[in-house]
């Protein structure tokens, strides 16, 4: 869900009975609350969580990830085989990437999308299988490339006229023959954000419909590269299905065309599946997404009279989404009118748009809970606000805390696995969370956390010495120590 952050209640927000229950459909399903208040995530006490690593902290719940990328390969294998095709569903790197996690998703089967070449250091040190890779983006540098066919990577989306003599270029100097899919824009618009939506006219993805048949062409006429299929993706956070399936009609029009130069074992009807922030959305089953989409290719190759193509997809932010909660602890409280009658709590917090861009960025909605203790005080409404010197600084724009919201409350931000980590910054020289796994009551740091140390080593008008002496204090080493400790 995204909106301007006008109404000082949105439509959707209604004041709850009150305020402790954590959601399902948003929260992990693992998330619940114990007989002391407190909400364990993962079989671990974010009270524990808190002492041991600090706040503001990444919680990710490995076996909730793992659940997720078993269902959607499942769905869309289930789907395909129906059919007599394949399927092969990519994890999309760029929501959250680590090692770890890409070891996850392996293991259940996952392919992984990387779109820069630090996302592919990162799947290659992983240990993942460069076959199983697919490499993304509209200006890929002849570095990347260079390194992508070196590594023997599986795909790489073409997406310009010059990709693809730079692509063939690089190919033909390694003696390799790299795989390539053709990205085209079909000009299906996706109800989602302005910036989520990736394949209208006017932007900076792919080819148009009109020119894709030039771009595979040429492709063909190039020994060093080979044409596997075409590949579209119409945005993110999408809820309905009629919009893929309208795309796919449009590229199973193209596909049918350009069978005439040759077979094409492979149709990449991209992905972007909605997950709840709220609980108000309600996105639809993966199986039901899997199967619309499966059986829309399915049914336009059969009115074509063609062999139905093996099928692949990236679902996106579904497969991490939901199994990441945010940490924070409260600092400050404070009560503003903003209408007749009509009082908001801004509940600050420890951190902000540094480890979540997102509300920022696309007036994304989020959800909050009180998760050191329930309370019986009337729910108020609150806006979860950052420590950033920036009145954009807001995590979450509308919901009803508990009215009793004190400084020292730790603050449960769930539905932060995709697009937080991967979007943090360092804005107001604030050092980035680190990302904490939890699975079966242990916690383990899967990405470490920087420390104003970390900053201060990339100021190259900082000596060491000086930076050892700003960070000397005994204040600084106990705030270091409290929340970037124990990695075990």
């Amino acid at each position: 869900m995204s909106a301007s952050h006008s109404a000082p209640v949105p439509a959707w927000l209604l004041a709850p009975a009150e305020a402790n229950e954590l959601v399902a459909p948003v929260w992990p399903a693992s998330a619940h609350r114990v007989d002391d208040g407190s909400v364990e995530i993962g079989g671990v006490s974010v009270l524990d969580l808190r002492d041991r690593f600090g706040t503001p902290l990444y919680v990710l719940d490995e076996d909730e990830v793992r659940a997720h990328a078993r269902r959607a390969r499942e769905a869309f294998s289930s789907a395909a085989a129906r059919h007599g095709v394949s399927a092969r569903v990519y994890y999309a790197g760029k929501a959250f990437l680590s090692t770890e996690v890409v070891r996850w998703v392996a293991d259940e089967g996952l392919a992984v999308d990387v779109c820069t070449r630090g996302e592919l250091e990162v799947a290659l040190a992983a240990g993942a299988d460069p076959a199983r890779l697919g490499f993304h983006g509209n200006n890929k540098r002849v570095d990347e490339l260079e390194r992508a066919v070196e590594v023997g990577i599986g795909t790489i989306i073409v997406d310009s006229a010059i990709e693809i003599e730079r692509l063939a270029a690089i190919s033909d100097r390694r003696g390799a023959v790299q795989s390539v899919l053709v990205r085209v824009r079909t000009g299906v618009h996706a109800e989602t954000h302005e910036f989520l939506a990736t394949a209208h006219e006017d932007q900076k993805f792919g080819f148009p419909l009109a020119g894709a048949a030039a771009a595979v062409a040429r492709i063909r006429e190039l020994p060093s590269l080979r044409f596997v299929g075409l590949h579209a993706h119409i945005g993110s956070q999408i809820f309905d299905v009629a919009g893929f399936r309208e795309s796919a009609a449009r590229l199973v029009d193209l596909h049918a065309e350009l069978l005439a130069g040759g077979d094409i074992p492979l149709l990449n009807v991209g992905g972007g599946f909605g997950i709840s922030y709220t609980s108000v959305d309600a996105p639809r089953p993966i199986e039901e997404i899997a199967d619309g989409i499966v059986d829309a290719v399915a049914d336009e190759c059969a009115v074509r009279g063609i062999p139905m193509p093996d099928i692949a997809c990236e679902p996106g932010r579904v497969i991490v989404g939901q199994a990441g909660v945010t940490l924070y602890e409260v600092g400050t409280v404070k009560t503003v009118p903003v209408g007749d009658d009509l009082d908001r709590a801004y509940v600050s917090v420890d951190g902000g748009m540094s480890d979540n861009a997102r509300t920022a960025l696309y007036g994304a909605h989020y959800s909050a809970r009180i998760v050191s203790r329930t309370s019986d005080a009337t729910p108020a409404l609150s806006r979860v606000v950052g420590h950033h010197c920036e009145s954009g600084d807001i995590v979450v724009d509308a919901e009803y805390l508990p009215g009793d919201v004190t400084p020292g409350d730790l603050l449960g931000v769930p539905a932060t696995g995709a697009y937080c980590f991967s979007l943090a910054s360092n804005y107001n020289y604030t050092p980035r969370p680190p990302v904490v796994a939890v699975r079966d009551g242990r916690a383990r740091v899967i990405v470490r956390g920087e420390t104003v140390d970390d900053l201060l080593a990339r100021d190259v008008g900082v000596a060491a010495s000086d930076s050892r002496d700003a960070t000397a204090s005994p204040a600084f080493r106990g705030l270091a120590a409290s929340t970037y400790g124990d990695t075990e």
